[in-house]
């Protein structure tokens, strides 16, 4: 099973363009959410993260945080041990 890798962003977001740029790095696929585009997805968000912030990445449903926890898990080698666990 593949991992599902989930992120709400926004267009311009230098942290979002971070955390994209090193899933797109890894060739890790994922599902984007912009919610300056999608305003409807800022609720969903809150919802699912309980955060304002963004980026706010998924793992499989789970929020792991922004983009400094994800360079954080990847530079551990934890992030590919999540994406394997799937």
């Amino acid at each position: 099973m593949v991992a599902k890798v989930e992120i709400y962003g926004t267009s311009f977001c230098r942290h979002c363009l971070a955390a994209r740029r090193l899933l797109d790095t890894k060739q890790i696929e994922y599902t984007e959410y912009l919610i300056d585009l999608m305003p409807l997805e800022r609720e969903q968000m809150l919802s699912r993260c309980g955060r304002k912030k963004v980026p706010q990445i998924l793992i499989n449903g789970e929020p792991i945080g922004g983009d400094e926890e994800l360079h954080a898990l990847d530079a551990s080698g934890e992030l590919a041990q999540l994406l394997e666990s799937a």
